[in-house]
């Protein structure tokens, strides 16, 4: 192994971000758990060097998404894969320096300024993945109401973790 390739840092310091880059590929979450591990472990066996944190952090999401075509080519499902054209460059603007994670603590305290029906319906689409017509039942409102419902939901999150994040709170 190159000398200076700390495993245990270069883990703690992307895992996470991996993840998270490989669910946006379209990932299970079991399955981006086994190859962000994958993923470290070709880190392990051809070891790199580091240059900064974004270009470690590029170089990672290189090895993950060429761990993931592998599999997807052993799956036959490689078709799936050409819709993601340009998500690096997205991942890399959302990602930042600190992996996501400025993002990901905003939305956590945005989340608390919804209104408990706005929170019911995203848990219910996002985390429970039921169709708008099994949330609106459970909601007492039509499709179109909870549509709408999410719709503002979403809005009021993306506004307001923009602005956490320009005001850098």
């Amino acid at each position: 192994m190159e000398q200076g390739l700390d495993i245990e840092s270069l883990v703690r310091a992307h895992q996470a971000d991996i993840w998270r880059f490989l669910r946006a590929l379209g990932c299970s979450a079991h399955e981006a758990e086994d190859l962000t591990q994958e993923t470290f472990l070709e880190v392990m066996r051809r070891p790199f060097e580091q240059r900064s944190e974004a270009s470690t952090a590029a170089y990672l999401r290189l090895v993950a998404k060429h761990r993931l075509f592998m599999e997807r080519r052993k799956q036959g499902r490689m078709k799936e894969l050409e819709a993601l054209e340009g998500i690096e460059e997205q991942w890399a603007e959302f990602a930042r320096d600190d992996g996501g994670e400025g993002r990901v603590e905003a939305l956590k305290q945005c989340m608390q300024g919804l209104e408990e029906r706005e929170l019911r319906a995203l848990d219910m689409r996002y985390r429970l993945n039921l169709p708008r017509e099994e949330i609106a039942r459970a909601l007492g409102l039509s499709d179109g109401g909870v549509k709408n419902l999410m719709e503002r939901a979403r809005d009021k999150l993306k506004q307001c973790v923009e602005r956490k994040l320009r005001n850098g709170n």
